[in-house]
């Protein structure tokens, strides 16, 4: 038992450090108020999150009902970028180090908008490359017989990717937090988030979640 209560104890003191003195009896909505107040990079909303059905590196299906009960952090990006998606996957990298306690409870997916490029080959070592640990990561594709289909979902997830040439793409930068209900509750925009806000506040939906 104290396993399980002794990082949401220690989280939810964080949340106090990042979000200002915070009461016990305070709702998930304040809290999330507080954080907006604190975080300029934080939109937050209260949406069904877009379902998909993909494949892991293993050619295995994977569909966000797969997590339901836990906290998804999804992002969108592709391994050959040569702009943001690298700083994007190690930032994705550090915060999973950082929420290593909690690792039974938060899942992490990338998804690959690329897929014509983003084969097994490339999608195997790419976690350990950027210091993702695939115990609660996973890098998602639609495969190249359907191109386009996760572009479409970021698309969804209100993220576009605009073709440049030379397999580049133009786009923004946005990691997802979805409930353990399947519901989009925020979206940190660009690199530049406090991470210990985003930290914070998927603490507060667990504890939400489990009292």
């Amino acid at each position: 038992m104290m396993k399980v209560l002794k990082p949401l104890l220690i989280a939810t003191g964080l949340f106090a450090a990042a979000a200002g003195p915070v009461s016990a009896h305070h709702t998930l909505k304040q809290r999330e108020e507080a954080l907006r107040y604190r975080e300029n990079y934080l939109e937050l909303t209260e949406r069904p999150a877009p379902a998909f059905t993909l494949k892991d590196a293993d050619d295995r299906t994977v569909g966000l009902d797969d997590f339901r009960g836990k906290v998804v952090i999804l992002n969108f990006v592709f391994a050959t970028c040569t702009d943001v998606c690298p700083l994007h996957s190690d930032l994705i990298a550090d915060i999973q180090k950082r929420m290593k306690s909690l690792r039974d409870k938060v899942q992490f997916i990338s998804v690959t908008t690329h897929p014509e490029f983003d084969t097994p080959e490339i999608l195997k070592p790419y976690g350990e490359v950027h210091g993702l640990d695939t115990a609660n990561w996973t890098f998602l594709t639609s495969g190249p017989e359907r191109p386009t289909e996760t572009r479409e979902l970021a698309e969804r997830y209100g993220l576009k990717f605009t073709p440049v040439g030379n397999g580049q793409f133009v786009h923004g930068v946005v990691t997802n937090v979805i409930d353990q209900e399947g519901q989009l509750r925020a979206r940190y925009h660009g690199l530049k988030f406090n991470v210990m806000n985003l930290i914070v506040h998927v603490t507060a939906l667990i504890n939400e979640y489990h009292e």
